[in-house]
């Protein structure tokens, strides 16, 4: 009967400490309304192959033209500006093998996108051609945590002079953790996927057990992973799901029961029945 009894209460200790681990923040912020059933377009309307480069003031344009709401990335250089661009490096994009924290916005502005006429934009630049016409969800891309930090200080500045309504999201739960703690006023939402052979970090960030850290406002989920059973306990504890990167129509289609805004590329999404 004392190991049953032990074994009974080792178990709901386990559950408990899971339960707090993995709970989303649940505390109904008044721009979840504003999240829900959202179509984000990613980095942009972009096409890259056709002179429209992600996350450049023509994608931008273009989705504003469109009536979507953007998804962008965000990265600090080394003299501290806030520019818009999604890899850690200018190798795809720019072809220079060249890591954009190490260079100064001087240096980031030589190199042009793909080859095209746009080139990285900052942040002042996006934010003053949205305009407040679409919603806004900046994701927060950082190589440390004293970069992170340094990048939440810094875009923090410029964003709460913008009139515009933005969410911020990331894969760094201490992104988010400063949002939390100093900026509770914005929607927040932690970034994941179902990581396969990572380290144990990565581990546990797809399977929500950083959410002690970040208690985000929704999850924003891979979406060919919604089927992970830690993601789907995620939203009966009340996470509110985001998903991405839908590529086709079809995609939003089929997953529309589980998700509640969607980001997507490539195409002109739509929820229509």
């Amino acid at each position: 009967m004392t190991a049953i009894l032990t074994f009974g209460i080792a178990i709901l200790l386990f559950v408990l400490v899971i339960g707090f681990l993995i709970l989303p923040s649940n505390r109904n912020h008044p721009d979840l309304k504003k999240l829900n059933g959202l179509l984000i377009a990613h980095r942009g309307l972009h096409q890259n192959q056709n002179g429209i480069p992600e996350n450049s003031l023509k994608a931008f344009a273009t989705a504003v033209e469109n009536g979507f709401a953007i998804e962008n990335d965000i990265h600090i250089t080394k003299d501290g500006e806030i520019v818009v661009f999604h890899d850690d490096t200018l190798k795809r994009m720019c072809g220079v093998d060249k890591i954009i924290e190490d260079l100064t916005l001087e240096e980031i502005k030589k190199y042009p996108l793909l080859n095209s006429n746009e080139y990285i934009p900052t942040l002042k630049e996006c934010l003053a051609l949205i305009d407040g016409k679409v919603p806004l969800l900046v994701e927060f891309k950082c190589r440390s945590l004293i970069s992170c930090t340094e990048l939440c200080e810094k875009a923090n500045e410029i964003l709460s002079n913008y009139n515009g309504k933005y969410f911020v999201q990331s894969f760094y739960p201490f992104v988010i953790k400063w949002y939390r703690k100093n900026r509770p006023d914005i929607l927040r939402g932690q970034l994941a996927e179902a990581f396969k052979g990572e380290e144990i970090y990565k581990r546990a960030l797809g399977n929500m057990l950083l959410n002690f850290i970040s208690r985000p406002d929704f999850i924003s989920y891979r979406h060919n992973h919604k089927d992970k059973f830690m993601f789907r306990l995620t939203k009966k504890l009340g996470g509110f799901p985001v998903g991405w990167t839908f590529t086709s129509q079809e995609e939003i289609d089929a997953s529309k029961s589980d998700f509640k805004a969607f980001i997507f590329e490539n195409f002109k999404a739509n929820l229509k029945d």
